[in-house]
């Protein structure tokens, strides 16, 4: 009798290596379980092609037994996007193998890379060129571009730089029925009709798989200047940044919000980390940058803050006086997030609100999520510069942690209809993934989800490329 599961292995491994394709449980945990450790799946197999080519070949091969293709990177992602359901019925294609540099052109200031390199090597790659790519991440270190790519990324330099999806000039994708979409074209100026690369950067992997990028690449800073503020409201810090934009322009490369509850948790889950102005509200991290030889940037940055202590916009501030200083600033911010997954579960949201209605929400938000779980604990950070909070609840010290995540559902709809009300979005710069795909229906214009349909459909008819995510 022929069996169909053993023949899809079969050529899978005569296009990979038999190496290259794991089926023993212990071997695929760690492809099947998203980092935050919410979603556990099976999969037929986790496929590890090291190639283009090889990816195109194994996309062939399970579409022509309608098996689905759950793509992946460095499986960092937040919502499930990565991970496969529960089924088995999938295969799980990791791009880690697809690591290398494959061009820089420093006369055009862009870089081809491929798909599974590191976040953290694309930078490095850039710096050895005497560049810098400024996409920024806290998991940078273990995230691939391709995921990067994948889910529109955000990070800590949005401010000045944009998305990944503003970074971009050129894509390799390939399809659902295993096609090849070269558009590795590094131009800034090209009109020849739909900018296609638009359509897979930000989809999940749900149209197709993107292999490789043309990257855009900035002038390295010769001149930095971090800076640590105290404050005692967020509308202070939103009066500070405006003030600082004022004072340096395009040189503010990012602007973190961080809460005192951030502090104190980060700093009880890593002892080691700084504990700069203690006892304030609110804090902001503010980073410039200036690529000019001999630039005023720290003078400049050290009249501002003055200035703004003065008209008592803020409390107190810091500048770091050494790269080691800045480090450990942006360590205290980068740490929150393992500090929250070490301390327990807890229900995460990460939404946009236009800026100068951050204050408003927050209040509303507190005020009915009070009345609704009494002593519930806000762990509220984010890139205030471009309005994007990670809006976070702990448990009340008096309820196990394990017990209030079964309120994820009810939290959750306070927070997003009140994110809807003042304008935002239920999802700044994680994706959509599994969780949020339900948010989808509810906060989302009917014809926007019939016009995402329609495209799914064109480019993945028998929905084999990371089905039941997005849409």
């Amino acid at each position: 009798m022929f069996d169909a599961a053993a023949s899809l292995l079969v050529t899978l491994k005569s296009i990979v290596g038999e190496a290259n394709v794991l089926t023993a449980d212990a071997d695929v945990a760690s492809y099947v379980t998203d980092w935050r450790e919410r979603y556990r799946g099976r999969a037929r197999a986790v496929v590890r092609p090291g190639s283009t080519d090889e990816v195109a070949a194994v996309v062939r091969c399970c579409a022509g037994h309608r098996v689905p293709v759950v793509p992946q990177g460095g499986n960092t992602g937040l919502c499930g996007g990565a991970t496969p359901h529960a089924t088995g019925d999938e295969v799980v294609l990791t791009l880690t193998r697809m690591n290398r540099v494959r061009a820089i052109d420093a006369d055009d200031a862009t870089m081809t890379v491929e798909a599974g390199m590191p976040l953290a090597s694309v930078q490095q790659a850039a710096a050895a060129a005497g560049m810098v790519f400024p996409l920024s991440l806290a998991s940078e270190g273990s995230c691939a571009i391709g995921g990067n790519l994948s889910t529109n990324a955000g990070g800590t330099a949005v401010l000045r730089y944009g998305n990944a999806r503003d970074l971009v000039l050129g894509l390799e994708v390939v399809l659902a029925d295993g096609e090849i979409w070269n558009g590795l074209r590094g131009l800034r100026k090209d009109n020849t009709g739909y900018d296609l690369k638009q359509v897979f950067l930000g989809s999940e992997g749900t149209l197709g798989i993107i292999t490789a990028a043309v990257l855009k690449l900035f002038p390295s800073p010769r001149t930095s200047a971090t800076a640590w503020v105290a404050l005692s409201d967020v509308s202070a810090a939103i009066a500070l940044l405006r003030a600082m934009r004022q004072a340096i322009g395009d040189r503010l490369t990012g602007f973190e919000l961080v809460s005192r509850d951030c502090i104190a948790l980060a700093r009880a889950q890593f002892p080691a980390l700084p504990d700069p102005l203690p006892g304030h509200p609110w804090y902001a991290l503010v980073q410039a940058d200036d690529a000019a030889s001999h630039s005023p940037l720290s003078t400049e940055i050290e009249t501002a803050l003055a200035e703004a202590i003065e008209a008592k916009i803020a409390l107190d501030a810091v500048i770091a006086g050494s790269e080691a200083q800045a480090a450990g600033l942006w360590a205290l911010r980068e740490h929150i997030p393992d500090a929250q997954k070490r301390e327990g579960p807890n229900i995460k949201h990460d939404i946009g609100v236009p800026i100068a209605r951050i204050p408003a929400f927050l209040a509303r938000a507190e005020q009915a999520l009070d009345a609704a779980f009494p002593g519930v604990r806000y762990v509220v950070f984010g890139h205030l510069g471009d309005g994007n909070l990670h809006y976070n609840l702990s448990a009340p010290p008096s309820i196990d942690a394990a017990v209030f995540i079964e309120h994820t559902a009810r939290a959750t709809a306070i927070v997003y209809d009140l994110v809807a009300e003042f304008g935002g979005s239920f999802s700044a710069e994680h994706g959509i993934g599994q969780m949020k795909r339900d948010a989808m229906a509810r906060y989302k214009a009917p014809i926007e989800l019939e016009l995402m349909r329609r495209i799914k459909r064109a480019l993945d008819p028998h929905a084999t490329l990371n089905p039941g995510k997005v849409v």
